[in-house]
């Protein structure tokens, strides 16, 4: 089989997937870095990371296209996709992890002031604040996705009040999280909640999510953590409800613009915590694990895995 490994990035990168991925291919599987080492006829898949658009076109072969990366809102903007091929995005239970570990970390941080007490040190402050206990901190999850049920199931553990919101109803509930769904489950959940964790894919009907509306239906000094995507927030709805007392904090990891600007206001506002993209960073050997799993399901005619819904976005 003819796969075709095909990304937005640099050399260095390039050739570090590249090596991962032949590590894990059989010898019979062969792996092309560019187009035209084979006829294009003769590629059936292609393993990719946001590759620029029109880079899939024209491959009457292609059985399976599949991302490296869990998001695919960029890979599905380009028109020139063909529709009647697959798609797979990436489910790396390494990154599942990670996701996991960063979420329980910034919402211990918040929970406990953490945050607040590392500006007291700069300010050079010893003031004890008032603790909460674990079950007195209600947090959300939005997104009921793999990575949104091992955040929630890992705050749960914890003692954490969790719920977790989707649009659609699971079909397997995490112990100890309430799983709430469609716009009178958010509403509820909202109006409780002290912490929400964004763990949303990227989809029409959830970009600018973190904004005013939802801002306003969250109990006066909650705070925000956005793991997801940047377009889910709109920066100046953020802004305005921090420095109006609405909002306690905000922990970001994701941006609408990445790198983030010099100059940005988020860089020196004192109730931003800001992450340079890299609450689940990925791991080259098990993802590559993952992609090829599924070019080895496709080559037996197994089922492929994670899927992606064109009409859903994810």
């Amino acid at each position: 089989m003819n796969i075709l490994l095909c990304g937005d990035w640099d050399d260095a990168e390039r050739d570090g997937w590249a090596a991962a991925l032949r590590a894990a291919l059989p010898p019979r599987d062969r792996l092309l870095l560019q187009r035209g080492e084979v006829d294009d006829a003769l590629i059936h898949a292609a393993i990719v990371a946001n590759p620029p658009p029109g880079s899939l076109a024209g491959l009457p072969g292609l059985r399976l296209i599949q991302s490296l990366w869990a998001g695919v809102d960029r890979l599905l903007l380009d028109d020139s996709l063909p529709r009647e091929v697959p798609v797979a995005r990436m489910v790396d239970p390494a990154m599942n992890a990670a996701m996991a570990e960063t979420a329980l970390w910034a919402v211990l941080s918040l929970h406990r002031g953490f945050f607040d007490y590392a500006q007291q040190q700069a300010d050079g402050l010893w003031r004890q604040q008032a603790q909460a206990l674990a079950d007195e901190v209600p947090v959300l999850v939005l997104g009921s996705g793999q990575m949104g049920r091992a955040a929630a199931g890992r705050l749960a553990q914890l003692g954490y009040p969790v719920s977790a919101w989707g649009r659609q109803p699971v079909a397997q509930a995490v112990p100890g999280v309430r799983h709430r769904h469609g716009e009178a489950g958010l509403k509820d959940a909202l109006a409780k909640a002290c912490i929400v964790v964004n763990l949303l894919p990227l989809t029409p009907a959830t970009r600018g999510i973190f904004g005013q509306p939802l801002f306003e239906r969250l109990p006066e000094g909650a705070s925000i953590v956005n793991l997801a995507r940047g377009a889910h927030l709109l920066e100046a709805d953020l802004l305005k409800a921090l420095d109006s007392g609405r909002l306690h904090r905000a922990v970001l990891d994701v941006f609408y613009t990445e790198p983030l600007p010099a100059g940005h206001p988020f860089w020196a506002h004192p109730r931003i915590t800001v992450l340079p993209h890299v609450a689940a960073q990925t791991d080259l050997r098990s993802a590559a694990a993952v992609a090829v799993a599924n070019i080895e399901a496709l080559a037996s005619g197994a089922p492929l895995a994670n899927l992606v819904s064109r009409e859903l976005g994810y």
